[in-house]
């Protein structure tokens, strides 16, 4: 049973609209990472690395990484030490910091992540296909609104 059919009618409508977009979510999610182990031989969190450094071409120090992957820093770490074994990244010492590294994509890496990037946006728009663009457009606007509205709430 998924979270969504723990909830009843007796309960506000706010309550299962969270819980039937954590389980879309989840379901989509857990379709993503299997299809990454079939075709690509890798994990979510290695193709989420991958991405931060895709969009920082000049490179991240791990700590940054860390921060944007809102992971543990000995997460990234054993991530990138993979990542590097394969030569997908490189890793080069920060200068004037002994104790930070910066981690970037290798043109190897480059490429791999873009065939990977081109596959994973197809997955994601295969998991709406059963909206309309009119519903998605309204879909993009609500959840806008909840965004919007939970960064109001957020302390200063």
């Amino acid at each position: 049973m998924d979270m969504e059919a723990r909830a009843h009618s007796e309960h506000p409508e706010a309550l299962r609209l969270w819980l039937r977009m954590l389980t879309c979510t989840q379901l989509v999610e857990k379709q993503v990472r299997s299809r990454l182990r079939e075709q690509f031989d890798t994990t979510l969190p290695r193709f989420d690395l991958m991405a931060q450094l895709e969009r920082a071409p000049d490179g991240l120090k791990m700590s940054e990484l860390s921060r944007r992957m809102m992971v543990t820093g000995g997460n990234v770490t054993g991530i990138t030490d993979q990542l590097a074994a394969e030569g997908l990244v490189d890793r080069s010492e920060v200068e004037g910091d002994r104790r930070a590294y910066k981690v970037c994509l290798t043109a190897r890496g480059r490429k791999v992540f873009q065939e990977m990037a081109r596959a994973h946006e197809a997955w994601i728009v295969e998991a709406f296909a059963g909206l309309t663009e009119r519903d998605l457009a309204s879909l993009h606007r609500l959840l806008g609104k909840v965004k919007q509205h939970a960064l109001e709430q957020q302390p200063a």
